[in-house]
């Protein structure tokens, strides 16, 4: 049984890839370049997964709108900071095609952790009274523009005196609410310096610019911010006709409204969020970050190939020698490359997930393994290596057999 076994081994060791048969030599070497292939993937992996969450939750309100069309204003980088004039909406109501045209209405308000509101007036005074800010969006409740289930249910809960539904994933520092509401049935607090009660919760998420989400009614809106805010649209959501043709009526739409508005889909609306994003100091961070993680994994892999080109100069001269071509030597370096590259990735790849669960616990901000981003890491990897390989190669191609010897 032995003899079989034997014979295995030797023809494994015969027909390995030569790649392989160098990296193996020295494992300490293998597992040290390991190492760093996977400390670069957890760099790149951390910016890019940082990246997409910050692309990704600036799309969260977009997303969830419910309409056809949307209306914003062509002068502001986003539809938190602009708004148009109300009569554009009823414009674009009259419109042949659209059936329903809604106002959205976003503001951003101080929050009090009502936890504070309750503590002895002697712990509170080093504190501030207005530390965070929730996102408002509010609307007619006749007309909700919130395509999401858990609002909906509750519509008839926004007619009340101050009354919001809150985000059960908004930050911790806003304060226990999900905890509090279900105790006590309701939450009050205050909102800009005046009395709020979380009737209800909902889910939409947090993000690293907005710490958490409350819905409220245009009239409880027009309470805070005055009638006149409610003549000032962010986002127009307009509903078309069953059966209309969607840009047949969005030409009909930029013909009749002034070019100070926008007439986007829904998919056109979130890539413009994303595009101001991308434009701020942020998303540049984030992508230098990413790059710095992609030189540092080709700068250890070259290490460890031109090291290992080096120690086995002598029998790639005897190569040489013998007629192998600089461009067949290549591959073995490459082959090299594509292995660290692999064999770098998988632990890379694994010990990503711990980064991404320790910053979900200390952001709350959904953050997850995309297969979009896994892959794009895996196909840097591969790239880096193979640079890596190509310059090493640098070292072997200026050998002279006759010098070597």
């Amino acid at each position: 049984m032995k003899a079989p076994l034997k014979s295995l081994k030797y023809a494994w060791q015969a027909r390995k890839p030569l790649g392989w048969a160098q990296l193996t030599h020295r494992k300490v070497r293998l597992l040290v370049a390991m190492t760093g292939v996977a400390f670069s993937n957890i760099l790149i992996f951390t910016q890019l997964g940082l990246r997409a969450m910050l692309f990704d939750g600036v799309t969260l309100v977009p997303d969830h709108l419910e309409g056809d069309l949307f209306l914003v204003s062509a002068y502001a980088p986003n539809i938190d900071l602009g708004r148009f004039p109300k009569i554009y909406l009823y414009q674009a109501d009259a419109v042949p095609g659209v059936q329903a045209a809604s106002p959205l209405y976003i503001e951003f308000s101080n929050w009090v952790n009502p936890q504070d509101l309750a503590r002895p007036q002697a712990e509170t005074a080093g504190f501030t009274l207005f530390p965070n800010q929730v996102k408002i969006l509010a609307f007619n409740p006749a007309r909700p523009v919130l395509a999401l289930p858990e609002v909906e249910q509750q519509i008839p809960r926004l007619s009340g005196p101050g009354a919001v539904l809150y985000d059960r994933l908004g930050q911790e520092k806003l304060g226990p609410i999900v905890e509090l509401f279900r105790q006590q049935a309701g939450v009050s607090t205050l909102m800009s310096n005046r009395r709020v009660y979380v009737v209800g919760l909902f889910s939409l998420g947090s993000t690293l610019f907005d710490n958490g989400h409350v819905v409220m009614s245009d009239w409880n809106y027009a309470q805070w911010y005055g009638q006149e805010s409610l003549e000032q649209v962010n986002v127009g959501c307009l509903t078309l006709a069953p059966g209309a043709d969607l840009e047949q009526v969005r030409s009909q739409l930029q013909a009749t409204l002034p070019t100070s508005i926008r007439v986007l889909t829904q998919a056109e609306l979130a890539a413009a969020e994303q595009a101001f994003r991308a434009s701020l100091p942020n998303g540049k961070v984030l992508n230098f970050g990413a790059i710095m993680g992609f030189i540092v994994g080709v700068v250890i892999v070259y290490q460890v190939l031109y090291t290992d080109v080096s120690d086995h100069l002598p029998e790639y001269a005897t190569l040489k020698a013998m007629g192998y071509s600089d461009w067949r030597l290549l591959g073995v370096i490459l082959q090299e490359a594509l292995i660290l590259a692999v064999l770098g990735f998988i632990p890379g790849y694994f010990a990503s997930y711990g980064v991404y669960q320790l910053l979900v616990q200390l952001t709350r901000v959904p953050l997850t393994m995309k297969t979009a981003v896994a892959l794009q890491v895996f196909i840097l990897t591969l790239v880096m290596c193979s640079i890596s390989g190509a310059i090493a190669m640098n070292r072997l191609r200026s050998a002279d057999p006759a010098e070597v010897f």
